[in-house]
């Protein structure tokens, strides 16, 4: 019946929740991110950001559209700003409420484009 099946899926999210703060989600190396210059967004949500900057817009450009292809080949997309040669990364994973294993990936990825010259 209907008012079963809301019943159990109202009950999904705290168990989820529950599970989370109870460590049984697995965490990402965010000691690795850190080193590599990402750091932990302040405020409510779990979130790394970190600010690439360039020589100019061009390479700026390039470095984004590089990693939006790499950010739509894995199905994660991230949140950025990007004036003239500057470019601010914000990752995290909406589905899991925090840092996942797709944000330590496509953050290595970026790090590795920012890295390469393009």
């Amino acid at each position: 019946h209907i008012s079963t099946m809301t019943s159990m899926l109202r009950g999904v999210a705290p168990v989820r929740q529950a599970l989370r703060a109870f460590g049984s989600t697995p965490r990402p190396p965010l000691e690795e991110l850190a080193a590599a210059g990402w750091s932990k967004v302040d405020g409510p949500r779990e979130a790394v950001h970190k600010a690439f900057a360039f020589r100019d817009f061009n390479e700026a450009w390039s470095f984004m559209s590089s990693c939006a292809l790499v950010a739509e080949k894995m199905d994660h997309h991230p949140e950025w700003f990007n004036v003239y040669n500057r470019v601010e990364v914000t990752l995290t994973t909406h589905d899991t409420g925090g840092v996942s294993s797709k944000d330590v990936k496509l953050a290595q990825h970026m790090d590795h484009l920012a890295g390469s010259g393009l």
